[in-house]
């Protein structure tokens, strides 16, 4: 395996990646052409085609926010593969690579190798990743907030109905420049400027918006007497699910988040069952948040070292 002829993850990828997404339907929300090439610089993502499989890895992945599992030194991360047998390339990489780990590996994955004859030759560890564990909820409950658990949600929304002049829309071009300066302002009420994190996601953000029609990207914009005051960024995940990648919602309009979330899914996910929502990183505000919900279930991944 020659890590010496890998590429760079560019716009004119986006073929390429998407005809393994589509043969081989991926269940984490880090396996989308969106959300490789607007973190790429971030991440200095590359990858490789081998034995019929996508590889993507990385020399830098954790190197802003987490020490590697294994202690070891230039470590090389890898995402799962995608292909007809990720846990048979996981035992190569493995084989023919040093101060390797493998991150954000879903649990049917690590089930097959942990059940594989072959594991006895290696000396592998497997650390449970919940912090990157992504939140899936069922569309229908969040169209509907039914029911006593959620209450709370149905009462923000329905104050944002009654209380403001609002409409949206399925963003496209002509919108694009509202949702920006929502972001802007965002920014400026969350400090971004003093956030390394933030300002990277910024960076993100100035991708898909620069991109947008080239990475085919679902996205809805809420205004309120004209002014953007909620927008979502998403796409398909795989047959059952949309993912959400991006929501930000200005917080001085009361349900505004409740509102961008409901009017979302109801106008731009037409034929999903599931809503991805992605991880929360660790993060107690995010985690509650995300819990508050009541995803359907989790897609838990592990770490591989």
């Amino acid at each position: 395996m020659d890590l010496s002829i890998a590429e760079k993850i560019e716009i004119t990828d986006k073929p390429l990646f998407d005809n393994y997404f589509l043969k081989f339907n991926p269940q984490i929300s880090e396996l989308t052409f969106t959300n490789l090439f607007i973190w790429r610089n971030h991440y200095d993502f590359s990858f490789i085609e081998y034995k019929n499989h996508l590889i993507i890895f990385s020399k830098s992945y954790l190197n802003t926010w987490k020490k590697p599992k294994s202690d070891k030194k230039d470590v090389i991360y890898f995402l799962p593969p995608i292909g007809p047998t990720p846990d048979k390339i996981i035992f190569e990489l493995f084989e023919n690579l040093n101060n390797i780990e493998i991150h954000r590996v879903p649990e049917p994955i690590i089930n097959q190798i942990k059940e594989s004859e072959t594991l006895i030759h290696f000396n592998l560890k497997f650390f449970d990743d919940r912090d990157n564990w992504d939140y899936v909820y069922n569309k229908q409950d969040l169209i509907s907030l039914a029911g006593n658990k959620y209450r709370q949600k149905r009462r923000w929304l329905n104050k944002f109905i009654e209380q403001y002049n609002y409409d949206f829309n399925i963003i496209t071009e002509d919108h694009i420049d509202k949702a920006r300066k929502l972001q802007i302002e965002w920014c400026d009420m969350n400090e971004c400027q003093s956030n390394e994190d933030l300002l990277e996601e910024q960076k993100a953000i100035d991708e898909a918006f620069d991109n947008y029609n080239k990475l085919n990207l679902k996205g809805g914009i809420l205004c309120v007497d004209g002014k953007c005051v909620g927008y979502t960024l998403g796409e398909k995940l795989n047959n059952e699910t949309v993912v959400i990648h991006i929501e930000k919602a200005h917080i001085e309009y009361e349900g505004s988040y409740q509102a961008v979330n409901n009017l979302f899914l109801k106008n731009c996910c037409e034929t999903a069952i599931f809503i991805n929502r992605e991880q929360d990183l660790g993060i107690s505000g995010l985690r509650k948040a995300k819990e508050s919900y009541k995803p359907h279930h989790m897609v838990k991944k592990s770490i591989i070292f």
